[in-house]
């Protein structure tokens, strides 16, 4: 997913839209690694060798399951196998699948062979989790936990008592690519990248660390699939909706470096708007590429060429590096 992308989800200048099932659909709980585990079939190692452990969907009692992601009970499930996104467990009419996301051993931030050594220990240990997705329709069912550490009933208390535009607070519990999760007491909710900031947004991690406590407001409750979104960038001012009282076509300013292309350069003014320094604005040394020539942060004097709020766009060039 392209994380600067805001298509289907901003209008311009004007009011920001609701997340729809689309916009859901493409971002949920790692949602790439969950797409090879639908059907549960996962791999384990087992000394040199490797071994695959298969529950039929049909052995599963979604009557019972359901009854327990409605009444958000906490359920203890034995670890029986994992793959790289996360764990399987299982128990009586029950088999689903724990992300990586959703365990609370696993630092968000470890790389793969302390990850899959995390996923190890796990293996044959009993857990607490809470049903967080049932779709008995998919054969799908997603655990949490994490979700569990908030105690029983916790979660449909905040579904029914948060509501659309209010201001909350919240820890951050993990950072990805398409967003940051934020656990809001007992209940997690999403801002998706295009909701991190109105400039530019390469990567959520340089927006939000793990850990950090952050006030949010709450645009979008789905309280039937127990989904929440959320948005950073809207306890702010849209900086693009008065950009022409402050700047003009012709306005030397200053700017910071945001991103680097091949066919030029993105840099942040001051408001928080960004624009682009195209590459034939820039004269380059011979046999130097912008990649060389520029880098994330640095300071430059651009002028401003053009100015187009409905479409937030902005057209600079360099005057001077810094």
């Amino acid at each position: 997913m392209n994380s600067s992308s805001n298509d289907g989800y901003s209008d311009g200048v004007g009011e920001v839209k609701k997340p729809d099932e689309g916009w859901w659909a493409a971002i949920l709980v790692d949602e790439k690694n969950l797409q090879e585990d639908e059907e549960f079939n996962e791999t384990i190692n087992c000394g040199d060798t490797r071994k695959t452990e298969t529950k039929p969907a049909e052995a599963l009692d979604w009557d019972f399951i359901q009854g327990v992601c409605d009444a958000d009970e906490i359920i203890r499930l034995t670890v029986t196998s994992y793959n790289r996104g996360g764990i399987l467990a299982s128990g009586e009419g029950i088999q689903g699948f724990v992300p990586a996301s959703h365990l609370i051993n696993l630092p968000a931030d470890c790389n793969e062979s302390d990850r899959e050594m995390c996923f190890e220990e796990y293996l044959g240990q009993q857990i607490a989790v809470k049903v967080i997705e049932c779709e008995p329709v998919r054969e799908r069912l997603i655990l949490s936990e994490r979700a569990a550490l908030a105690g029983e009933g916790r979660r449909n208390y905040l579904l029914s008592t948060l509501k659309e535009n209010e201001i909350v607070e919240g820890k951050v519990t993990n950072a990805t690519e398409f967003g940051v999760f934020v656990d809001l007491g007992g209940l997690e909710g999403l801002i998706h990248v295009s909701e991190l900031s109105w400039g530019r947004v390469q990567c959520p991690r340089d927006i939000l660390k793990v850990g950090e406590i952050v006030q949010v407001l709450i645009i979008q409750i789905a309280e039937e699939k127990g989904r929440i979104a959320l948005s950073l960038k809207r306890l702010t001012e849209n900086p693009w909706k008065s950009i022409l009282e402050v700047h003009h076509p012709g306005d030397i300013v200053p700017a910071i470096v945001t991103c680097v292309k091949n066919y030029g350069v993105f840099a942040r003014l001051e408001e928080g708007v960004e624009g682009l320094i195209h590459v034939s604005s820039v004269d380059l040394p011979p046999n130097v590429s912008m990649e060389d020539y520029f880098f994330q942060g640095q300071e430059v004097l651009v002028r401003i060429l053009h100015i187009e709020p409905e479409k937030r766009r902005l057209g600079l060039s360099l005057e001077m590096r810094k």
